[in-house]
């Protein structure tokens, strides 16, 4: 019997919202041509593209990381200010590319205005320095009548821009980045940025980089941040992509397991440190890059540069497993950055005349839209399945959450069963259903099944209303579905 037993006072934590962040690096077309095309008809006076303005709101994300990424190990912000037809055209070396540095800080930083998002900058702790990343800081958030405010009030911005996020280098693990630091020289370097930074703002938020993908000494990095610089601390940032490299629906299904594993291991490291060293407060978890992304990652400079996944259903049912397993974290889990938003391995696919919204679009949306604010610790057990290393793994992946007011429940399941539709009770084991009940389904015609610009909605949201009255309410999930179950109760 498949059956999914949920108690609304048994709760994990409050959800930060911040799970539902972005991230936008200049890469390929992500920014010029996607967020940014002031020669488009599609622009607005800013030269942001207002279809992909509106597209992005859908997606509500609190939070949005930039400029980088790779990008960041080699940028000089003060390129990306100033007048454009001033600003300086530089090789770009993470990506191999010519970087005209029209669209920067002040631009990304109207852009999440106009969305109604927080900045996330992160400074250049590859071949930048410690006082090119204060003043960053100062130019940004200084109300004083510096010269750095100053340059700021003179670009058009009076106000300070207030960007509360500031990340400390990326994935400097990994050989590939500019300036790749081994673990001491990170916690070194994380200590002496962190502290001249928050001298300029005492209030920001500091994330470190940990780990690009668990194979660089991840436990000595985070041993060493927090034993040189604890205090400065408030999220670790952890990176991860997945795929279906070997065209193995199961295997790749039982990729719940693997998120599991890593924020599980990733919790028991700060918590062992923040034991040992007698931390009270929290140090929180920061997934500021992630999503699915195996097919472009490209042989030639162009494919590299271009990197323009396209997605199907069951790339849709991975998404919407990273969003079940932030959840049941969320005590740790306090952000996270799909990477990217726009024609970049992103959810939003642009041409010159408009856009379409990949498959990935819709578990986003569906988990944003309707997620709750508290957490519940749910008990289920259905039919299971096996795949790659993994025996016994149930086929539905699920989680729930619950408003403030304990009145709207909301329970997210993914099937994934190729075949089989999995007729399921939702018992509700304090309280009992109101009536009101309202379905979304993401789903399409088989697991391969992608949209394009010919074929926009082979994979969409259909939604439905049913009424649930009682303890005990009886679904039947469809094959290869995302559903969000959304009761008062």
């Amino acid at each position: 019997m498949n059956q999914i037993k949920i108690d609304p006072e048994r709760q994990i934590g409050k959800i930060n919202r911040d799970i539902f962040g972005g991230f936008a690096e200049h890469l390929g077309r992500h920014i010029y041509g996607g967020i940014y095309d002031p020669g488009s008809p599609l622009a607005d006076e800013n030269g942001f593209r207002k279809d992909v303005l509106a597209a992005v709101r859908r997606l509500k994300m609190p939070v949005i990381r930039y400029p980088g990424g790779n990008f960041v190990s080699g940028y000089r912000w003060r390129d990306g200010v100033g007048p454009k037809e001033q600003r300086p055209a530089r090789v770009e070396l993470a990506w191999q590319d010519i970087e005209s540095n029209h669209f920067g800080t002040d631009e990304f930083v109207a852009w999440c205005r106009a969305l109604g998002t927080e900045p996330y900058l992160v400074v250049n702790a590859g071949d930048g320095d410690m006082r090119e990343a204060r003043d960053w800081v100062e130019y940004c958030n200084s109300a004083t009548g510096s010269a750095l405010a100053n340059m700021r009030r003179a670009n058009g911005f009076d106000a300070p821009h207030n960007v509360k996020f500031w990340g400390i280098g990326n994935e400097v693990d990994g050989a590939w980045q500019i300036g790749h630091k081994t673990p001491d020289e990170y916690a070194r370097t994380y200590k002496e940025f962190a502290k001249v930074m928050r001298w300029v703002d005492p209030s920001i938020k500091l994330i470190a980089s940990v780990t690009s993908d668990f194979r660089y000494q991840p436990v000595e990095r985070t041993q060493l941040l927090f034993e040189q610089a604890s205090d400065l601390l408030d999220y670790l940032a952890v990176h991860w992509y997945v795929g279906n490299h070997d065209d193995d629906f199961a295997k790749y299904m039982t990729l719940s397991e693997f998120f599991e594993a890593r924020l599980s291991a990733f919790e028991g490291a700060i918590d062992a440190m923040r034991h040992e060293m007698g931390i009270e407060r929290p140090i929180s978890i920061a997934v500021d890059e992630w999503n699915v992304w195996y097919r472009a990652r490209g042989n030639s400079r162009e494919e590299r540069n271009n990197l323009e996944e396209r997605y199907n259903l069951e790339d849709a049912l991975v998404v919407a497993m990273h969003f079940n397993a932030f959840i049941r974290h969320c005590r740790s889990v306090q952000m996270a950055n799909i990477a990217q938003i726009v024609n970049v391995i992103a959810p939003i696919f642009t041409d010159e005349e408009g856009l379409f919204l990949q498959t990935i679009f819709h578990p986003f949306e569906l988990f944003a839209s309707n997620c709750g604010d508290i957490a519940l610790d749910v008990f289920w057990k259905s039919d299971t399945f096996s795949g790659g290393n993994y025996n016994g793994i149930r086929t539905l992946d699920v989680s729930a959450t619950i408003d403030a007011a304990g009145k709207k429940l909301s329970v997210f399941v993914v099937n994934r069963s190729q075949t089989d539709a999995i007729e399921t009770t939702v018992t509700l084991q304090s309280g009992q259903y109101k009536g009101g009940l309202r379905a979304a389904v993401v789903n399409g015609p088989d697991i391969k099944a992608e949209n394009s610009f010919e074929q926009p909605e082979q994979v969409t949201v259909r939604e439905s209303r049913n009424r649930a009255e009682g303890k005990d309410y009886v679904h039947v999930f469809e094959p290869h579905s995302v559903t969000a179950l959304v009761f008062e109760i």
